[in-house]
């Protein structure tokens, strides 16, 4: 066999190929919803762990309990602020307000000053005083349902009193503490078991992917298979459409539910400490609101493959910002306000705040208005984004 009659059939192939991989890229530009998700997934990705993403939290919401009222107790209480491990917001009587605001995750830590904090201070061994058996000079009551924030509060344990100097009880001194300044109280999770906080968080991921999942190509595909010119034809409103579309998928996001928290009662010794009733009502505020949240991705969609990435582009921002993997207080004030408008953050509050704190509807009526309110939204915008289809 001659070297042409060789080449020849390569080069075949070569010029196949060729045409293939032309014809692919053109499809591609024209497909603008694809080539947007090629270049805006990566940009969000390095946008998120670049300036969103930070695992040291910091300026955590924390309140204060001053029983001693003092010029020391004021000076004592700028000087853990100006740690930014906290900013205080709330100021409370007694230790009832102050748990109550913690179970109801308005703040994630409080400062309790006794009353004789002035002797406590001057007894302290970073005043100079030897004493074999300090007591600390206040508590830190902490929700230590998440272990990143109960770890940047015990770091404050032995904060360094000799560096105040409005501190009129602490002279100027080169001492160093020898015993806590600060005892800590970790409630909800005393052993600090990493899984107590992820399973809670991780019932709103899944619910997130499914729910939205299932819903996002529910009308894309009604085109798809060639149904869209059948549903024109009933006398379905567009919104009954849209409800008929959801209701099947919230008993599956009830399967689940039950799954992930049995699972976890029996694998993890996960605690539910909250209402049973309450829990239920969380969920479903969430299943509807991931599943309008999945309809509408389907009136824009106008393929399978564009809803899924759509999906994808709404998944991940949920998982990062939504507090799951990374303390909400942590991130920046513009990813604060990107995180509040996922549904996947406001029950992440909820389901940590009912099983974890035996906390209440109640308690997270915003969260839970919120839900509601993004669920009603959703389903008018895709009612009526289906009704211009229809036109």
């Amino acid at each position: 066999m001659s070297d042409n009659q060789m080449i020849q059939p390569l080069t075949g192939t070569f010029s196949r190929i060729t045409a293939i991989l032309w014809k692919e890229l053109r499809q591609l530009s024209r497909d603008r919803m694809t080539f947007g998700m090629i270049v805006m997934i990566p940009l969000v990705q390095l946008m998120l762990f670049g300036f969103a993403i930070n695992t040291d939290a910091r300026n955590l919401p924390a309140g204060i309990v001053d029983k001693s009222n003092t010029q020391a107790s004021r000076a004592l209480i700028q000087a853990t602020e100006a740690t930014q491990v906290v900013r205080f917001t709330q100021v409370y009587q007694d230790l009832q307000q102050a748990e109550a605001a913690i179970t109801a995750g308005k703040v994630k830590a409080v400062l309790y000053l006794p009353p004789d904090l002035s002797s406590r201070l001057t007894q302290h061994p970073a005043s100079g005083a030897q004493n074999p058996s300090p007591q600390p000079i206040g508590q830190w009551l902490v929700d230590g349902s998440d272990t990143v924030v109960a770890a940047s509060i015990k770091g404050l344990r032995q904060m360094p009193l000799s560096q105040i100097e409005d501190l009129p009880q602490i002279p100027a001194t080169t001492a160093t503490a020898t015993a806590d300044t600060f005892a800590v109280a970790l409630y909800f999770n005393p052993e600090q078991r990493s899984v107590v906080n992820i399973i809670p968080g991780l019932l709103g991921v899944i619910l997130t992917m499914t729910m939205v999942l299932f819903t996002s190509a529910a009308i894309v595909r009604e085109r798809e298979q060639g149904n869209m010119e059948f549903l024109i034809t009933t006398p379905v409103k567009p919104l009954e459409l849209m409800l008929g579309k959801i209701a099947p998928y919230v008993l599956v996001g009830f399967i689940q539910t039950g799954l992930i928290l049995t699972a976890g009662r029996l694998l993890f010794d996960l605690p539910i400490r909250g209402n049973l009733f309450d829990l239920a009502g969380a969920a479903m505020l969430f299943i509807c609101a991931s599943l309008t949240l999945g309809l509408v991705i389907s009136t824009i969609a106008k393929t399978q493959l564009q809803a899924m990435q759509m999906t994808v582009f709404i998944l991940l921002p949920s998982i990062l910002l939504s507090g799951f993997m990374f303390p909400y207080e942590a991130m920046p004030e513009t990813a604060q306000w990107i995180a509040e408008a996922l549904p996947a953050t406001h029950f992440m509050r909820m389901s940590r705040g009912i099983i974890l704190r035996d906390a209440g509807v109640l308690d997270l009526q915003p969260d839970a208005l919120w839900l509601l309110g993004f669920t009603a939204v959703g389903l008018l915008v895709a009612s009526r984004r289906f009704s211009k289809h229809l036109d």
